[in-house]
């Protein structure tokens, strides 16, 4: 048993680096998607209903009347959401995304670099966590059920409470990189 935890406690910096891989996979895939029109409808009721990020969209307040369910295409819908901005922005955001996986990949090698990428990726996760208040989908709909509301995720809900590890990882990140960062000026 000690020599487990002694090799568990020599592999922090590999662990350490296998995050800011796995980050780096997540982001790559995820921002990636952006570009698909599946994702990029995904996203609408977070960012329609985002005080953050609502106003990136031209008409964020007639996002259900246009809803594609995921894999579905209907013309006039695609067309509401070209108009709309839903698929530039979800462009934008998917590569910013795939940037920050970078910064974040990049920090095994720079410090500097890794720790923008770290505390990036725990700014995006608080904005990503907040569509758990601001995002009506998060939660289960009452549609005759006892089980909806709060605290009933639905899957759009247990996709965004994931980000919680993102969060925490991006903390490690960020903080492993400043570690670094000061043994360097010493």
């Amino acid at each position: 048993m000690k020599n487990l935890l002694q090799i568990l406690a020599g592999s922090q910096k590999a662990f350490i680096n296998a995050l800011r891989i796995s980050v780096f996979i997540v982001m790559a895939w995820i921002g990636g998607l952006k570009a698909i029109q599946y994702e990029a409808d995904g996203i609408v009721p977070f960012v329609a209903n985002s005080p953050l990020m609502s106003f990136f969209y031209h008409h964020p307040d007639e996002y259900k009347a246009h809803k594609n369910k995921e894999g579905e295409v209907i013309p006039a819908n695609i067309k509401w959401n070209t108009e709309n901005g839903t698929y530039s922005f979800a462009y934008a955001l998917g590569t910013a995304i795939m940037a920050i996986g970078l910064l974040t990949l990049l920090g095994i090698w720079f410090p500097k670099i890794g720790l923008a990428g770290g505390l990036l990726t725990f700014g995006m996760s608080l904005v990503t966590l907040s569509f758990l208040i601001t995002t009506p989908e998060a939660y289960v709909p009452d549609i005759g059920s006892s089980a909806h509301g709060f605290p009933y995720l639905s899957s759009a809900g247990r996709l965004v409470i994931k980000d919680i590890i993102m969060l925490a990882g991006g903390l490690v990140i960020a903080s492993d990189s400043a570690r670094k960062i000061l043994n360097e000026n010493q």
